[in-house]
């Protein structure tokens, strides 16, 4: 996911794709213990993904 394409999002759209990273997060985390997970790339991707996210959150807020 590009800041450019988050920056487009409204924050309630924004507050969705966080919940649903989160969420991948988790499962992620889990299949990771367990030894299940296949990409693993994905797991720094998402973590950075999420930080985009609540960055750009937090700079709209700011601005409103």
């Amino acid at each position: 996911m590009k800041a450019a394409e988050v920056r487009g999002m409204t924050p309630d759209q924004i507050a969705e794709a966080l919940l649903n990273l989160k969420k991948e997060q988790f499962n992620l985390c889990f299949q990771a213990a367990t030894g299940q997970v296949e990409k693993t790339h994905r797991v720094n991707e998402i973590r950075k993904d999420i930080a985009r996210l609540k960055t750009i959150l937090r700079s709209k807020q700011a601005q409103a």
